[in-house]
């Protein structure tokens, strides 16, 4: 299967919403305690935000003039505190493939893409957080370089 992958045009961004309604589905099953069901107009407008935004980059998958893949990634600029020094990293702020399009290269893609864009904007890390109960996006982010090195854990005080 051929795909293209690229910056986003502003016509394409409704289909990129499409494919962030599938990623919030698959957060508001797995974590109901956190994530609210359905894709509100202020998930809707959030990709046309990014967009607009220089400190941030929509990129696409594209097949047969479909989306098929997505991937928002922010430009994180930190200075320097009383905790740590400062940091700048590429941040991978949403990610998603159709499931149609799953297992073919295209997530593989859409990551060696940024890598790049990231080493040209000076760069020298990307980093991105995943949900524990995404195991699948788990394996696949390990398979393509990325390592934990934080982990947020949680104590449910009702079962105490």
């Amino acid at each position: 299967m051929a795909f293209e992958i690229r910056y986003a045009t502003a016509d394409e961004l409704p289909q990129v919403n499409e494919l962030r309604a599938q990623v919030n589905l698959l957060h508001a099953e797995g974590r109901p305690d956190i994530f609210r069901p359905g894709f509100c107009e202020e998930l809707r407008e959030r990709v046309y935000q990014e967009f607009g935004d220089e400190g941030s980059d929509v990129i696409v998958a594209v097949s047969g003039g479909a989306v098929c893949g997505f991937l928002i990634a922010q430009y994180i600029r930190r200075p320097e505190s009383a905790y740590c020094h400062p940091r700048e990293f590429y941040r991978v702020e949403e990610f998603g493939v159709s499931p149609a399009y799953r297992r073919q290269g295209i997530g593989t893609a859409l990551i060696a893409f940024c890598t790049e864009e990231a080493k040209k904007r000076g760069f020298s890390k990307m980093e991105l957080d995943v949900w524990e109960f995404n195991r699948d996006a788990q394996r696949f982010y390990e398979a393509v370089g990325f390592h934990t090195y934080r982990r947020y854990m949680e104590l449910e005080l009702g079962n105490l």
